[in-house]
């Protein structure tokens, strides 16, 4: 499929491609094209046929990546993997977009292999500020807190994503602009679909000059089905500077290899034949997800190093939060290796349980990822909050460790054994770092009843737990087992401390 990207797209991104290659540099940058790896070779995709997750770091050719640079054409390996297994083809920029920008809407005219189709988006501008505005596309008008956004200064743009690829349809006769221009056979799924009209905004707006909205600084969002769309235009836009799906469920952000194991999310079968949401080619992989050759903590990385903000709801079993976890968990490592885990956050931590709620403890950090992905005045570090009642574990799902490519610390999958006592052992798990805080989760062996006693060095403090019944003393944890399993889990904020790391002290039976 790479070689089907047009010639014209190639010369201008190996024109940019110099730029590119240092974009973990600054925490904030992200490329200006569409993709940044369109001129990269890619062949054949790995055998994979594994319940672990696929090495990101792992080129096709069994190779793994050690610098920044090398990213671009990684990047281009998982693209060009999740459009022919998952998602279907995204065509390169079409010959001919034009349209028009005002204060109240968007207009867009498409014309490629002699077709030519047309759709619009409404504009609210912000309470706050002045032109050029940020902007943030949220499909469906549904879900997303379009009041924050747009008093944080930043506009709405309402985007129909029906307009681009209709729901309801067979998959041998998809209907919207897109499938005017590709065919309604296309086995391209809707949610390629929808990604590919935000991008044609995104060629208008670019065109009309930034008077009224800014290129440079635009977001995305949506929930349930629409935070499908938005988490698709975010991972094949590298022109977004802020993706921020909402409770997406199958299909979305949830590792598409723990939905099957996920007590009551909706199955594979069901997300792909409800819609043609999925690219046609990934019914071979319905009933068997361990031979993709790609999973969507890839995707998740695809965003990177632009921000990403995934918002999940626990309390819905259908929408795979668990699973949702430990995509968001994996994706977060491709972040930290790159040098921009601030840049990524994840929050399932609400106590309403309504399906695509407006929520108070999303509203801060909303208002803070615009401030820095889109007005550039913030500075604020990536959040993860994640719900014991969905809390996944990325030790479980990986064999492959985080390398360091720019500078930053290194994440190996399991340390060194810990002491133990009385066929009882217990191994620590280094997890995801973020600026002022890093997750730890640890693994029991040779017992069912145990106590397991773990050391924090101060000033750092534990302020969150998971799995485990936990009792502190000072800097001393005891924990034993709630009836969840042999794993446990904490988040330590550094307070100042940013080298030392959580030890086992002991582990016995009873």
């Amino acid at each position: 499929m790479t070689q089907l990207r047009t010639r014209a797209t190639m010369i201008a991104v190996s024109v940019l491609g110099a730029a590119a290659i240092v974009f973990a540099v600054p925490t904030t940058a992200h490329a200006a094209v569409e993709d940044d790896g369109a001129d990269c070779p890619v062949a054949g995709s790995p055998n994979t046929g594994t319940a672990q997750l696929p090495d990101p770091f792992t080129r096709i050719d069994g190779t793994r990546i050690t610098t920044t640079g090398d990213w671009r054409c990684r990047r281009a390996e998982i693209r060009e993997m999740a459009e022919r297994h998952v998602y279907g083809q995204k065509p390169a920029r079409p010959s001919t977009v034009t349209g028009t920008v005002s204060t109240s809407s968007i207009n867009v005219n498409v014309t490629d292999q002699g077709r030519t189709a047309s759709f619009s988006a409404s504009v609210q501008l912000p309470t706050t500020g002045s032109a050029p505005y940020p902007a943030v596309v949220v499909f469906g008008g549904f879900g997303a807190d379009t009041t924050t956004i747009r008093n944080a200064g930043a506009a709405v743009i309402s985007f129909d994503p029906l307009a681009v690829g209709k729901e309801g349809t067979g998959r041998a006769n998809k209907q919207g602009a897109f499938y005017t221009l590709y065919g309604s056979n296309s086995g391209t799924g809707i949610l390629m679909a929808w990604a590919w009209g935000v991008s044609r905004i995104i060629d208008v707006i670019e065109q009309a000059g930034g008077s009224i909205l800014r290129a440079d600084s635009l977001g995305v969002t949506g929930c349930s089905r629409y935070g499908k769309g938005a988490f698709a235009a975010g991972a094949f836009d590298q022109r977004l500077a802020l993706t921020m799906p909402i409770e997406s469920g199958t299909a979305g952000v949830p590792l598409l290899r723990g939905v099957p194991g996920e007590s009551g999310a909706q199955p594979l079968s069901s997300a792909y034949n409800e819609q043609p949401w999925l690219g046609d080619a990934f019914s071979s992989y319905t009933g068997n997800p361990n031979s993709l050759p790609v999973d969507t903590h890839e995707l998740v990385g695809l965003v990177a190093p632009r921000g990403l903000f995934i918002m999940e709801n626990p309390h819905v079993d259908w929408l795979a939060a668990r699973s949702g976890s430990v995509a968001a968990l994996g994706g977060a490592e491709i972040y930290k290796a790159l040098g921009v885990g601030g840049n990524i956050s994840y929050w399932s931590d609400v106590s309403d349980g309504t399906h695509c709620a407006s929520r108070s403890e999303w509203r801060g950090p909303l208002q803070e990822n615009i401030q820095k992905f889109l007005l550039k005045t913030g500075s604020s570090t990536g959040t993860f909050r994640i719900s014991s009642r969905k809390q996944g574990d990325l030790s479980q799902w990986r064999s492959w460790s985080t390398p360091n490519l720019s500078g930053g610390p290194t994440s190996p999958p399991t340390s060194s054994p810990p002491p133990s006592s009385g066929g009882c052992s217990a191994t620590i798990t280094p997890g995801t770092v973020w600026g002022d805080r890093y997750n730890t989760s640890v693994t029991v062996s040779g017992s069912t009843g145990w106590t397991v006693t773990v050391a924090v060095t101060a000033p750092q403090q534990v302020t969150t737990t998971w799995s485990g019944s936990f009792t502190s003393s000072g800097s001393t944890l005891t924990v034993r087992p709630n009836g969840s399993g042999n794993t446990f889990g904490f988040t330590t904020m550094m307070n100042g401390n940013s080298s030392a790391r959580p030890r086992i002290v002991s582990c016995i039976t009873g």
